[in-house]
């Protein structure tokens, strides 16, 4: 079964930026939607971005729009998602997930889409 291994968390000052990389272990997630969602204490697991598994397409939550993007490199079956002008409020556990559909035209944006999920990493923005 495929796995997806998260890096790249750590502690950061608001407006810094990160990049958080998922690899998987498997070629074959490169012909899955995947998608970053992110935990933080007390809260539920929400949506932050997605990508199709072509690539050409990607969405975002409200609350990353403009400061999140999101890629893939398929031949290194690599997700990344580039984090920009950090606030205190993105601080969460993020989880890199594939999507339940092979090549599906779209990616999920809840949780129920999404059947592989990594371990997470810890991202921690102080003010």
């Amino acid at each position: 079964q495929v796995q997806l291994v998260e890096s790249g968390g750590g502690l950061v000052q608001a407006g810094a930026s990160l990049r958080l990389s998922c690899a998987a272990s498997e070629r074959t997630f490169s012909s899955y939607g995947m998608g970053w969602f992110r935990q933080a204490p007390g809260k539920e697991r929400e949506f932050v971005a997605g990508i199709s598994w072509s690539g050409g397409r990607s969405g975002f939550a409200d609350s990353v729009k403009g400061r999140f993007a999101i890629s893939r490199d398929g031949p290194k079956n690599m997700v990344y998602l580039q984090m920009n002008s950090l606030k205190p409020e993105d601080t969460a556990v993020y989880y890199c997930a594939r999507d339940r559909v092979y090549r599906g035209s779209w990616y999920g944006s809840t949780t129920d889409n999404y059947d592989v999920w990594g371990q997470g990493t810890q991202v921690t923005v102080s003010s």
